[in-house]
C-alpha cells in the first residue's frame, strides 16, 4: 500500500543519477549503522539523530583504600557470562600520579551488579584480602588497559592481553591466561618512545588502548598525544603485538568538512561488539579552564582543591579500519555532566573502555563520576542495541538513499522504531536507481513496532535471494520512525 509520505520516484531518481557509476561497496552480510555516512548517498526530510543514554544510576563505588577519589582509566570486558572490570586504584594519602597506583578488578555476572572479588594476589595496606591484580609496577599502572584477545591464533595462556606505560616507560605489553593473573611479554616497551617522539612533544600519558582487530587482520591501538598543545589521538598497527608500525596522527571529519579541534582526554576505541569493522569513540571531551564550580562549591562537595577548574563530558564519534580519521558525525555532548556540582569538575564523566550488551535488547557504557571526591564511582548508562544514533523521520515522513553495495544474505534485516502513526517501507534499486521488480516501494509492505531485529517483506515475501551479488540501492522511506541498523542475514 503506498502511504502518503513516499516521494515521488522521479525524485528520488534524480537524486540517484549522478552516482550511478559509483562502485558498489560489498557489506555481504555486515551489519551497518548509521553512526556515519559511509553508506549515505542522500537524505530527503531524514536526519541523523544522536540518542542519549539513559542514566542507570551508580554502578560501583570506589570506596577501599587502595581505590579512591583518583581511581580511573576503567575498561569493561565481556567473556562469555563473565563481565570483568580493570580500574586504577590509588592510595588517597599520595599524589595523584604517585608509584603507589596499582590496578584493581571486579566482575559482574550481568554488567549491572558488581562484586569486588579477594583475590589475595599483592598485598596493600597491610593486607591481601583485596581486589588487586597488579601493583608495584608504575608507571605501567598509571593506565593499564587490557582487552580480551580475539585474534584466532592466540597463544595458550595470552587470551588476555594490556599496554601500559607513560613516557617515563613507553608503553609496555602483558599478557594473562584469565584476565586477573598478569606477566609481563618482555621487558622492553613495545611502544617505545623513539617510536613517537620525533613526531609528538608528549605521549602516553592517559589510557592507551588496543585490540584484536578481526577487520585488518592485525593489532591496532590508539594512544594519547599533544599536537600543537592540544589532546589528539594517533594509531598505530602490529601483526604480533610486538613490532608496531609508525604511529599516525588522526584528523576529525564533519559531514564532508574537517571538525573542531578540540581536548579529547580518552579515547576509549574499540570495535562495536555487533559490527566489529566499526570502531566507536566514545571519548572523555576535556575543557581547560573551563570552571564551573565557585571555590565554596568545590569546598561543599569535597573536591580535591586541585581538581575543579576544568569540566569534561563524552562524545561520541567512529573510525572505519585503516582510516586516519574519526567522523564526529554528531559535534554535541553524548553524555552531559549530570544534575549538581559533583560532575561539574576536572577529569570527571570520563568513558571506560568498551560498549557491552547487558540484556537481551540492552547495552551499557560506563563513566567515572565524582573524580577528585569522596564520592567517586562508576556510573551505568544503557542504549537499546545499536541504539547510538538512526536515521529519523519524521510526521511528513521523508527518505534516505543509500549508495551502491553488494549483499551476500537472503533476507533484510533491521533494527527499528516507529509510532503507532508511523511506518518503514523499503525499495530496492538497481545502480541507476531503477526499482527491482517486486522490490518497489508500492509493493513493500509496511514495517510498523519496535523491533531489534525484523526482516523487510515486499508483496512476494521477504526474500531477496535474487538479487545477492547485484549492484542494489536501497532507499528507506520514513514517517515518524528511527532506523538504528540494517543488515542481509543468511
Amino acid at each position: 500500500m503506498k502511504r502518503s509520505y513516499l516521494i515521488p520516484l522521479a525524485t528520488v531518481v534524480a537524486l540517484s543519477t549522478s552516482a550511478a557509476i559509483a562502485e558498489p561497496i560489498k557489506i555481504e552480510t555486515r551489519r551497518e549503522l548509521f553512526t556515519d555516512d559511509f553508506l549515505i548517498e542522500s537524505l530527503t526530510n531524514v536526519t541523523q539523530t544522536l540518542h542519549s543514554p539513559r542514566d542507570e544510576g551508580v554502578a560501583l563505588k570506589f570506596d577501599k583504600p587502595w581505590e579512591g577519589k583518583f581511581s580511573a582509566y576503567a575498561t569493561v570486558i565481556k567473556n562469555g557470562d563473565l563481565y570483568q572490570l580493570y580500574y586504577r586504584g590509588h592510595d588517597e594519602s599520595l599524589p595523584d600520579g604517585s608509584d603507589s597506583e596499582s590496578t584493581a578488578y571486579a566482575e559482574s555476572s550481568d554488567g549491572i551488579h558488581w562484586e569486588k572479588p579477594s583475590l589475595g594476589l599483592f598485598e596493600s595496606h597491610g593486607t591481601m584480602d583485596n581486589n588487586l591484580v597488579l601493583a608495584g609496577q608504575a608507571p605501567v599502572t598509571h593506565n593499564f588497559s587490557p582487552f580480551l584477545d580475539a585474534n584466532p591464533k592466540v597463544k595458550p595462556g595470552s587470551q588476555y592481553k594490556a599496554l601500559g606505560g607513560t613516557m617515563k616507560s613507553g608503553l609496555r605489553a602483558y599478557r594473562s591466561p584469565d584476565g586477573k593473573k598478569w606477566s609481563v611479554i618482555q621487558e622492553e616497551a613495545v611502544i617505545p618512545n623513539s617510536l613517537v617522539e620525533n613526531d609528538f612533544p608528549y605521549f602516553f600519558d592517559s589510557q592507551n588502548v588496543s585490540f584484536w582487530s578481526e577487520a585488518e587482520n592485525q593489532y591496532v591501538c590508539f594512544f594519547r598525544v599533544f599536537k600543537d598543545k592540544i589532546r589528539r589521538i594517533a594509531r598505530t598497527s602490529s601483526p604480533d603485538f610486538i613490532a608496531w608500525s609508525k604511529p599516525v596522527l588522526m584528523e576529525y571529519r564533519h559531514r564532508g568538512g574537517e571538525a573542531p579541534i578540540e581536548h579529547l582526554y580518552t579515547n576509549q576505541t574499540h570495535p562495536y561488539f555487533r559490527a566489529p569493522h566499526l570502531y566507536l569513540s566514545i571519548a572523555a571531551r576535556f575543557m581547560p579552564g573551563r570552571q564551573v564550580l565557585s571555590d565554596e562549591q568545590a569546598k561543599k562537595v569535597g573536591v580535591n582543591p586541585g581538581y575543579f577548574k576544568d569540566t569534561s563530558d563524552a562524545i561520541f564519534m567512529t573510525t572505519r579500519p585503516g582510516s586516519n580519521y574519526y567522523d564526529r558525525t554528531f559535534l554535541s555532548s553524548f553524555v552531559r555532566p549530570g544534575i549538581g556540582a559533583k560532575n561539574w569538575v576536572s577529569r570527571t564523566n570520563y568513558p571506560a573502555l568498551n560498549t557491552v550488551q547487558t540484556g537481551p535488547t540492552e547495552m551499557s557504557i560506563y563513566l567515572n563520576q565524582d573524580y577528585a571526591q569522596p564520592t567517586a564511582h562508576l556510573h551505568r548508562y544503557s542504549l537499546r542495541l545499536d541504539g547510538f544514533a538512526s536515521l529519523r523521520g519524521d510526521y511528513a515522513g521523508g527518505e534516505m538513499i543509500t549508495k551502491p553495495i553488494q549483499f551476500s544474505g537472503d533476507r533484510l534485516e533491521i533494527n527499528f522504531s516507529t509510532s503507532a502513526a508511523g511506518g518503514i517501507q523499503v525499495e530496492l534499486q538497481d545502480g541507476s536507481g531503477t526499482p527491482y521488480p517486486g522490490f518497489t516501494a508500492e509493493e513493500s509492505i509496511e514495517q510498523i513496532g519496535n523491533e531489534i531485529a525484523r526482516h523487510v517483506s515486499w508483496k512476494g515475501g521477504d526474500s531477496v535471494a535474487s538479487l545477492k551479488g547485484k549492484t542494489v540501492r536501497i532507499r528507506f522511506l520514513l514517517k515518524d520512525a528511527d532506523l538504528f541498523s540494517f543488515r542481509f542475514a543468511d
